[in-house]
Order: structure tokens, then sequence, then C-alpha cells
């Protein structure tokens, strides 16, 4: 899988969230309300992640992530989650602070990293039923 810039991944995990589990397609208004940025930086975004094939998108139209796209959309969606369900659940970070600095470690942190955090996270919170 390749290796994308902390921007490229933030829209692509945007991406993913809009398109749901049943990977919808998405517009790319929806993708700039949701991320704050303009639709110009939107197009721009979305050449990088064609070129890396992970997104498809008919001429000023639908956007969908490729089967690659929603991997790699999953795997950082997955971080995010992890990350902050440990800063806010089991730390008790406000959810704003948690948020923003979960979306800071989650692309610095690797794999085997995030499923033990995960693995401690989900233990802390049953022992705290």
């Amino acid at each position: 899988m390749s290796v994308l810039s902390k921007s490229s991944e933030d829209y692509l995990e945007a991406i993913y969230e809009l398109a749901g589990e049943e990977n919808k397609p998405v517009r790319s208004v929806d993708i700039a309300e949701k991320l704050g940025v303009s639709r110009p930086s939107v197009n721009n975004a979305l050449n990088v992640l064609k070129k890396e094939q992970m997104v498809v998108q008919e001429p000023y139209g639908a956007i969908s992530l490729t089967c690659q796209g929603v991997l790699y959309g999953q795997s950082i969606y997955g971080r995010h989650t992890t990350l902050f369900d440990f800063l806010h659940k089991v730390l008790g970070v406000e959810p704003e602070r948690a948020e923003e600095e979960a979306c800071e470690i989650e692309h610095t942190i690797s794999e085997d990293t995030v499923r033990r955090w995960r693995e401690y996270t989900e233990k802390q919170l049953r022992n705290a039923e």
C-alpha cells in the first residue's frame, strides 16, 4: 500500500467517513464542507488520490473509493477512533482536544502499535463498566 501525505490521508479519511459502510459516492462539496476547505483544495487533493488509485471520479461527478482506497481509509479511520477513544474515554481529555490530537497522532503511529493500543483501550473500557 502506498504511503500518502498527512493532508492526503485527511482527505481520504473524510471521503471514507462520508461514503459510509456502503461506500456510497460522495460529492466534492461535501468533502469541502466536512474539512472546512475550498472546492479547489478538494480538487487538488482528489487529483493526488486519483493518481494513487485511491478514488475514482466521473467528470465533475461523484467520487468513489477504490478497493485500495477503502482499505487505506478504513485503516486511517480505525487509528483515529482508537486514539480518540483512548484520549477521551480512558484519559478524560475533552472531546475537541482529543479529536485534534488523535488527528495528529494517527498519521505517525504504526499499525502494530495502534493494534496494541486498541486492545489496551478496549480492556480498560471493559474494566470500567
